[in-house]
This record gives C-alpha cells, structure tokens and sequence, in this order.
C-alpha cells in the first residue's frame, strides 16, 4: 500500500501516491469539516464508489436505522462488484460501525473550531431554507437550531464535539493499527487531493 506509516503527517503527505490495487478510505472529522465533500472528490479522483455513512444509520424522520441493519447495509456496499477495486465512505459511527468496515487509509479533516463552525452555521441555514433533502426523506429544520441539546442541535453538536473528536483521532493515530492522515486545513485538504492521480475534481 501507498501508506506505510501509522501517522501520516501532512506535508509529506502531498508525495504519497493514492494508487493502488484497493483504496478502502474513510474520512472523517466534525459536523461542518466537508467530510462528504471532500469525501466525494475523492472518489470521483479515484474513480471508485462513494458512501455517505449518515445514510446507512440514520432511518426515515430522523430515526436511528439498528446497528446490525446499518453495517449490513455498509458490508452491502463494500462487498458490490463495482466496489472491487476501492471505495471512500465519510462519517465516523465507530461504535456502530464494528469491524463492518476495514479500511486501507482513515482521512482526518481536522480543521480548527473557527472554520468548523463557519462552516457547519453556513451549511445548516442553507439546508433549513432550502428545504434541501438529506437522506430519506430527512431534513434539517428550523427548530432543531433552537434546542439547547447538543444531540438535538447540529450546531451545538459541532460545538461541543470538537475537542472529543480531536482527542478521538489523535488516540487513533497513536494506537497505529491503521494509517491516519491528518489534514488541518482546507488548504491542506485542496492539495493532497490535487496531488491524486484521476480526472480534475
């Protein structure tokens, strides 16, 4: 595999080739860091199918899809024939997901609060006016901004996450049992992706 060491730090980063015989990525990070689509140019670069995890375990009117229903439907995904030669899902689940997903590369977009947070104010108002569809016939709505529960409130989520996510992922890097590379800024995310072999993203 292109990724040889546990912990990947970002400025070789740009050198290391994403070619290879299978590329099982996932990219992670908080709500509002671009996981999906960062998640999406990825494989569109690598010309590989692309999983949005949300819609594995989130169920219809924001109900929470059974564990064992979830990752059978990522084994699904994983397991399809056009998925032989690689795939890129984003999103974190780890608890939910198990061992339903070995993955080759985790992608951590850890982005500083200030961007985060601009980005996921940004992205929750445009879906909220937008009526923009999510998965499964979910949208965001108004009054989910005004609850004062994180797990209610996307924006508060992202608030209070930030640091749990960090302290996630650094805990990951230093176990190395799988290689992490850590992006800590969109233009860090823009250059690594530009150095992808494939078509322009």
């Amino acid at each position: 595999m292109p990724w040889q060491t546990a912990a990947v730090d970002e400025t070789r980063a740009y050198e290391q080739s994403a070619a290879a015989t299978a590329c099982r990525i996932k990219v992670v990070g908080n709500c509002g860091a671009g996981k999906t689509t960062f998640a999406r140019r990825v494989a569109s670069r690598l010309d590989i199918p692309h999983l949005e995890l949300d819609e594995a375990f989130w169920g219809p009117d924001w109900q929470m899809v059974d564990a064992a229903d979830g990752r059978a439907a990522v084994r699904r995904f994983v397991s399809a024939p056009q998925a032989a030669a690689g795939w890129v899902v984003d999103g974190n689940w780890n608890q939910r997901l198990g061992d339903a997903l070995p993955v080759d590369l985790v992608v951590w977009l850890d982005f500083s609060r200030r961007v985060v947070m601009a980005r996921v104010v940004r992205r929750t108002l445009a879906r909220v006016a937008l009526r923009r569809e999510l998965w499964h016939g979910n949208r965001e709505r108004w009054r989910s901004l005004l609850r004062p529960e994180p797990e209610e409130n996307i924006v508060r989520w992202a608030w209070t996450q930030h640091d749990a996510y960090r302290d996630r992922y650094l805990a990951l890097m230093a176990e190395g049992t799988v290689p992490v590379l850590r992006l800590t800024s969109p233009r860090a995310a823009r250059r690594w992706l530009d150095a992808l072999p494939g078509s322009t993203a």
